[in-house]
């Protein structure tokens, strides 16, 4: 993971934000009557019937119970098949932490959804804001980069990890789900909460992680075998 400087302040600042825009949003008319046009805009000039079918399987990859299973498989194969325990762990606590940051803002915030009438797939309730399928794969892309910082594969991750966010966004809106600011406060709170992961992370959490029993056993918890800041070192080429 990366240091970054003055995390505390940096990561209340962003939720703060966040819930704060999340309240106006949800409880005056500043936001909400335009967000609710960009929506049928969105859903009546976009919309065609490969396109449904492409939008609905976008979102539901980005489900709780397939974000669920990839978190699961892509942990045990860091564990099991790469021998690389500290990133099975950390790669565990970013998807975790950053992804049910959206919880806590569901609860403060208690958005109602959009109107159902256009939605392709309608879900009820007070828990709009934030989106919890995009705050699981911003916290996913934010993991693979982490995973790949240092190596040839940083910048595609990247790359990757922003087109993927911007399209399971677009889908969330697309099918009528969320707002735009639910998208956008997705995208802040697991930031927020990741940039606090962070600083946990090489203040408190790492020097430990040899404390945790039987994790040596899966590969190396310390030592020259990982580096510095709990990364893998850049494999050489060849």
């Amino acid at each position: 993971m990366p240091h970054v400087r003055r995390w505390p302040y940096v990561a209340v600042l962003v939720f703060l934000a966040t819930i704060a825009l999340g309240l106006v949003a949800a409880h005056t008319s500043l936001i909400q009557p335009h967000e609710l046009a960009a929506d049928r805009a969105i859903q009546t000039d976009t919309r065609t019937g490969w396109l449904n079918t492409v939008m609905l399987g976008v979102s539901d990859v980005a489900s709780p119970v397939s974000g669920l299973a990839i978190l699961a498989l892509w942990c045990g194969w860091l564990l099991l098949v790469r021998h690389r325990p500290v990133q099975a762990v950390s790669t565990f606590l970013v998807v975790a932490v950053g992804w049910n940051a959206s919880e806590i803002g569901k609860l403060i915030v208690a958005r109602n959804r959009p109107p159902a009438l256009y939605s392709l797939d309608p879900e009820i309730g007070s828990n709009s804001f934030p989106s919890g399928h995009v705050a699981f794969i911003v916290s996913a892309a934010a993991a693979a980069y982490f995973l790949a910082r240092g190596t040839r594969w940083q910048r595609p991750a990247g790359l990757a990890g922003f087109a993927v966010v911007a399209l399971v966004a677009f889908s969330r809106l697309y099918i009528g789900a969320h707002y735009p600011t639910d998208v956008l406060g997705s995208v802040l709170i697991s930031g927020a909460a990741i940039v606090c992961l962070t600083g946990v992370w090489h203040a408190w959490l790492l020097p430990r992680l040899h404390l945790v029993p039987y994790l040596a056993r899966f590969g190396p918890v310390s030592g020259s075998a990982v580096a510095a800041d709990g990364e893998r070192r850049p494999e050489p080429a060849g």
